[in-house]
């Protein structure tokens, strides 16, 4: 009787230990989320209701409809909002506002960690964080820098710090500066963005080497590209992770042919969730990285078939919002990213 007491105990405890939900870390990119309202300290012409988009209420609202879909129908994976989610292509905190106050994520109950950058179009990153489960100690926004050109303006790494189950965590959100001019010419600032991601993981984890880092963003570069390879340093496999590494969870994806934007009939992954060592082993704490049900990747692209091109001369890429400066009520250029993370 006692043998058949303790042995069921053993799996009750088991039952408990493996229904704890994951927390869900997101990066979306939300594809020029404006408000209507003119900004005279920056370049948002082309959304305004007399711009050549034709911004206007109406099409605002089913923007932010639209994203609310999406951030919803990821929470109800694991039927929990997501702790944090990090966000790209946003002009203002007012915006943000706007989207988490939407009727179905309002239930989320998230706050904003969200600065001005100099980005000449007032484009910024910003994080979402539930703080019932996000316990937030502080935020800052990091200005990037170019070696040897100091007049070059674009957005602000934002980061934010605090402890998930008493466990400290630093997060950086991050949109590297664009391919404009070309791939290979412009491939040296996205390098330098990559260093100075790095250097700033580094310093943290130098004051602490219990912090657990989680750095998201569109990279405007490959998962397999040189800037996060080798910029970045982050790896492939977790066995290959060493103490001083990152570990990149969407590499293996892109090289089983997923990606979370198209261009030329072809994918690209510049959506990525980049973790530190610690993350990725466990090394320290509790929590690490963990796959979804049922999959062989520890990254996680968020497509369905509502988010994708029907017809046309882009079936198959995302629905994004225009095309040119053709409204088509679509949601993004890009798809979301998510990783989950449990004990």
């Amino acid at each position: 009787m006692k043998k058949f007491f303790l042995t069921g105990l053993f799996a009750a405890l088991l039952v408990v230990c493996f229904a704890q939900k994951p927390y869900t870390v997101v990066f979306y990119n939300l594809e020029n989320l404006f408000d209507t309202i003119n900004d005279p300290e920056t370049k948002d012409e082309e959304f305004l209701p007399d711009g050549a988009r034709r911004w206007n209420t109406a099409k605002y609202n089913k923007k932010l409809s639209n994203i609310e879909r999406v951030l919803f129908d990821i929470a109800a994976i694991q039927k929990e909002f997501p702790a944090v989610i990090g966000v790209s292509e946003i002009e203002n905190r007012t915006v943000l506002e706007d989207l988490i106050a939407q009727p179905k994520l309002s239930k989320g109950n998230y706050r904003i960690v969200h600065y001005d950058s100099p980005d000449a179009r007032g484009v910024d990153c910003a994080f979402f964080y539930r703080p019932d489960q996000f316990k937030l100690e502080g935020s800052a926004a990091i200005p990037f820098v170019m070696p040897g050109q100091p007049n070059f303006r674009t957005r602000d790494f934002v980061t934010m710090w605090g402890t998930i189950e008493g466990e400290p965590f630093f997060f950086l959100v991050s949109h590297w500066p664009s391919r404009l001019g070309g791939k290979d010419a412009s491939a040296p600032k996205r390098m330098a963005a990559a260093e100075q991601c790095r250097h700033i993981a580094d310093s943290v984890r130098s004051a602490n080497p219990a912090v657990k880092v989680v750095i998201m963003g569109d990279l405007n570069d490959d998962a397999t590209d040189d800037s996060v390879v080798i910029g970045l340093g982050a790896k492939r496999k977790i066995k290959e992770v060493g103490p001083e590494d990152m570990y990149n969870p969407f590499i293996d994806m892109l090289r089983a042919g997923h990606g979370t934007l198209a261009y030329q009939d072809a994918w690209n992954l510049f959506d990525n969730i980049v973790i530190s060592e610690n993350l990725a082993t466990g090394s320290t704490g509790e929590l690490k990285i963990q796959k979804a049900e049922g999959s062989k990747f520890y990254g996680n692209i968020f497509r369905k078939p509502y988010m994708v091109q029907r017809e046309g001369q882009y079936k198959g890429y995302p629905l994004r919002t225009f095309v040119g400066t053709n409204f088509q009520g679509g949601y993004s250029d890009h798809f979301p990213v998510y990783i989950y993370i449990a004990k």
